[in-house]
């Protein structure tokens, strides 16, 4: 039966629902979303306009070359989202292969290639990694992000329709770990070393829970400084990102044009069966807060973070995010929270990302990430290998769970599958842009949140085999 057909025999009143769901998720990506994403009139650069921009990045400039730029927090925010800024806003100058990551791309490598070249003053690398270390801007973010993702997942929809989503979700992450490291111990690459450098930071829905925080586990783990992984977890990440853009279009194209079999492609619905739309969906996020709100939304967080590393500290058998999460998640379920406080600390959440990637991006550059590494792993045709067969893996087995649980193929393949192989935010908008499906955003974010905590908790887990 054709899609027109089966929509005609739906009540109206569901229809109804579907179309006004529809029209908030494309007035929603009218949006402005953020400093790390496209400005179609490239006006501003890092909201400001390029004027003042240019003014604030001159002031900086000549405070590092006169050796009279301060030390401390407010100096390692100015150096990181300025520098930040303007390789977003460069990257989004180009409208083909910034849908591929390019911005994210820019912040990530290029800091650390004019590092590596010499080109940096020494005042901006020593301001931008006691930023990122000493002073914890990587906690800082690491811990908004775990509380305002877990904390803004809807209850009732992890109650009622979590069970359904949550399978094809933790299949193709199990799956892909398992099958990952398998390949890598045949290969000769190492069961745990394939496991935890390419599908650990690839499988964690985005930067936020997967690369940054990896690499301080695994330095920990094995008495080395996190830098010596941040250059392989961050090209894996990278790179799947674009193959995760190039599968979505191919899965597109290909439902497009046949079904190869009964459910392959749902042309944009996920499921198979009636009635879900409304269980199934994720209110759109909140555009706006208070002072107040956010106020509220960085104390819990911060009384968080405390928390976990107080319960790591006593039993160190999980890494104090892991026990984050574990009291985050356990706050949710139970409802233990305020309705207004869990809105609040996701609204922190949301800011923090919306803001403060590329300032992350730029900072990891420049403390962690060292060329020498990242040729190395970009020149090892099998940690290429292996970043392919993982996003393979993510979209085959979600997809192939999905449709025996009454999804569609294609849509399933694409979220939870390659929408948790991305670079998260930008990069679920790039694939579901490429697949044409930019109505499942909804449960691309469900994906990132619950998908993220689970590669992590997972991953303390795997930490203490790690040679």
């Amino acid at each position: 039966m054709s899609k027109t057909n089966q929509e005609a025999q739906l009540p109206r009143s569901i229809q109804n629902e579907d179309q006004d769901l529809l029209r908030r998720l494309n007035e929603k990506a009218q949006l402005p979303k953020g400093a790390h994403h496209a400005n179609p009139r490239h006006f501003a650069i890092s909201g400001l306009p390029i004027w003042l921009y240019l003014t604030m990045a001159a002031v900086v400039l000549i405070a590092a070359v006169t050796g009279k730029l301060p030390g401390g927090m407010l100096p390692g925010f100015a150096v990181a989202m300025l520098l930040g800024g303007l390789l977003i806003w460069f990257g989004n100058l180009f409208p083909i292969v910034r849908d591929f990551g390019l911005p994210t791309i820019l912040c990530t490598f290029v800091p650390a290639l004019v590092m590596f070249y010499g080109f940096m003053p020494e005042a901006i690398i020593t301001v931008v990694t006691d930023f990122i270390t000493t002073h914890g801007f990587l906690d800082f973010f690491v811990a908004a992000v775990i509380a305002g993702s877990i904390l803004g997942a809807p209850r009732a929809l992890l109650l009622k329709a979590g069970p359904r989503f949550a399978i094809p979700l933790v299949s193709c992450i199990l799956i892909s770990f398992a099958a990952i490291g398998l390949i890598g111990a045949v290969a000769g690459f190492g069961f745990w070393n394939a496991m935890l450098t390419v599908a650990a930071p690839i499988m964690a829905g985005g930067l936020g829970l997967g690369a940054v925080p990896m690499s301080e586990m695994y330095g920990a783990q094995t008495g080395q400084d996190s830098s010596a992984f941040m250059g392989d977890l961050m090209s894996a990440v990278v790179v799947a990102n674009v193959f995760c853009i190039l599968f979505a279009g191919i899965l597109n194209g290909l439902g497009k044009r046949k079904q190869l079999f009964i459910g392959f492609s749902g042309n944009g619905d996920l499921m198979r069966v009636k009635g879900t739309s409304k269980e199934l969906s994720n209110p759109p996020k909140r555009t706006m807060a208070s002072f107040l709100t956010l106020g509220k939304g960085l104390v819990l967080t911060a009384g968080l973070y405390v928390l976990g590393e107080l319960l790591g500290g006593f039993f160190a058998f999980l890494h104090p995010y892991a026990w984050m999460i574990i009291v985050v998640a356990a706050l949710k379920i139970f409802g233990l929270l305020p309705k207004d406080i869990e809105e609040a600390t996701t609204d922190w959440g949301e800011m923090i990302t919306s803001v403060l990637v590329p300032a992350l991006l730029v900072g990891v550059s420049i403390s962690y990430i060292d060329i020498n590494e990242v040729l190395a792993s970009l020149g090892d045709p099998m940690f290429i290998v292996l970043v392919v067969i993982t996003v393979l893996i993510a979209g085959l087995s979600a997809g192939i769970v999905g449709w025996l649980l009454k999804f569609n193929f294609v849509e399933a393949a694409i979220t939870p599958g390659l929408v948790m192989a991305d670079t998260g935010g930008s990069g679920d908008v790039s694939v579901l842009s490429a697949s044409e499906r930019m109505h499942l955003m909804p449960f691309a974010a469900l994906s990132n949140r619950i998908g993220g905590a689970f590669v992590l908790f997972l991953t303390t887990l795997l930490v203490p085999f790690m040679g």
